[in-house]
C-alpha cells in the first residue's frame, strides 16, 4: 500500500499544445538530449530508431518527453525521485486498461540505463487529446458523471496486491499528519493572497477528519487538470499514473476544487457516494497540493499560477458555505 503522491496541480500535458523539436529544445539539467534518446532507442529498440523523435515542452516536473512517431511517447526520469515509474506503470497499466471506462496510457516497452543514463525509461502508446481546462469542458455535468465513474471503476479494478512494484519513497507521497509542518508554513506563506484562518480552518477539519477505516482502494494519486485529456470538450483519457497505489481515496478528490464549480461539485459527490469524512480530508488534500504547486511554482508559472489559484479558492468557497 502506498499514499498519494505530493503532485503539483500544474499539469503535465500542456507541453501537449507546445510540440517543438529536439534540437530547438536541447539538452535538460540531466543532458537528455536527442542525440541520446536517439541511442537508447537504437541500442534497446531497434524497430522505432527512424521514427521522428520530437521534444515536447514544457514538460512535466519528473520526466522528459519525447514524441515518438505519431504514436508512440518516450518517457525519461529527470532524476532519481522518478526512478521507480517506468517499471511501475509497466506492471500495473497493462492489468488495469481492460477494466477502466476511459482509455489510459499503455506501455509498450522499459529501457534500461545506457550511455550515462542512470535510470529506466518507457515507451508507451500516444494519447491524443488536448489537456483539460475548466473552460473547455462542453458539459461539466457530463464530466462529472464520467469521471466518477471512471474513479469508481479503477477503485475495485485488481485486487490490491503488495509485491507489484512501486515507486521509491522520494517518488510516494505523505499521508496528511506529515504534510502539516509544511502546510502551515505555506499558509503563513500566502497569508497576503488567500484568507489565513480558513485556510488553517480547512486544514485543522481535514486532520480532525475520521481515517479511512475500509479495505484499500485503488487511487490515480495525481488526478488534476494536466492528467485530463479531452476531446470535443469530453473526457477521452486519464494519464500519468505515478502515483497509482492503494488505500484512502481522498486525494482522488482534488479534481473536484481543480476542476469543477460549486455548482457540479455535489454532482461528483454524488455520483462517488463520498461519505463526510473523506470529503473533509479530500478538502485538505485540495488545499495542501494546491498549496505545495502556488509556493513552488506559481511565481514563473502563469498556467501553474492560476489552476493553484483557483483550487485553493474553491476549496475556500465551500469551506465559507458550511460556516
Amino acid at each position: 500500500m502506498v499514499e498519494c503522491i505530493a503532485g503539483s496541480s500544474g499539469g503535465r500535458r500542456a507541453w501537449a499544445k507546445s510540440i517543438v523539436s529536439a534540437e530547438e529544445a536541447g539538452a535538460d539539467g540531466r543532458s537528455v538530449s536527442l542525440g541520446l534518446v536517439s541511442r537508447l532507442l537504437a541500442s534497446q529498440f531497434p524497430e522505432w530508431a527512424d521514427l521522428p523523435l520530437r521534444r515536447l515542452l514544457p514538460a512535466g516536473s519528473d520526466n522528459v518527453i519525447y514524441r515518438l512517431g505519431e504514436s508512440m511517447s518516450v518517457r525519461l526520469p529527470r532524476g532519481a525521485w522518478a526512478a521507480g515509474q517506468a517499471a511501475k506503470e509497466h506492471y500495473w497499466l497493462p492489468r488495469l486498461a481492460g477494466r477502466l471506462p476511459l482509455p489510459i496510457p499503455v506501455p509498450l516497452g522499459v529501457g534500461k540505463p545506457a550511455f550515462g543514463y542512470g535510470w529506466d525509461w518507457s515507451v508507451s502508446r500516444w494519447l491524443p487529446g488536448d489537456t483539460a481546462t475548466v473552460k473547455g469542458l462542453a458539459d461539466p455535468r457530463r464530466t462529472a458523471s464520467e469521471l466518477a465513474e471512471f474513479l469508481t471503476a479503477l477503485q475495485h479494478a485488481l485486487p490490491v496486491e503488495s509485491d507489484g512494484p512501486n515507486p521509491h519513497d522520494e517518488v510516494t507521497g505523505v499521508s496528511l499528519a506529515k504534510r502539516d509542518r509544511a502546510t502551515r508554513a505555506a499558509i503563513a506563506a500566502v497569508q497576503d493572497v488567500f484568507d489565513a484562518p480558513a485556510m488553517t480552518a480547512v486544514w485543522d477539519a481535514a486532520l480532525r477528519a475520521p481515517a479511512w477505516d475500509r479495505a484499500p482502494v485503488w487511487f490515480h494519486g495525481d488526478l488534476h487538470l494536466g492528467n485530463l485529456l479531452l476531446s470535443g470538450g469530453h473526457l477521452s483519457a486519464v494519464i500519468d499514473f505515478a502515483g497509482l497505489g492503494a488505500g484512502d481515496p481522498a486525494c482522488d478528490l482534488v479534481i473536484a476544487w481543480n476542476l469543477f464549480s460549486p455548482e457540479t461539485r455535489p454532482a461528483f459527490r454524488a455520483a462517488l457516494q463520498v461519505d463526510d469524512a473523506t470529503w473533509t480530508r479530500a478538502q485538505g488534500w485540495a488545499l495542501t497540493t494546491g498549496l505545495n504547486a502556488y509556493t513552488s511554482y506559481a511565481a514563473t508559472d502563469p498556467l501553474v499560477a492560476a489552476n493553484t489559484h483557483r483550487q485553493i479558492s474553491h476549496v475556500l468557497i465551500d469551506h465559507a458555505r458550511t460556516t
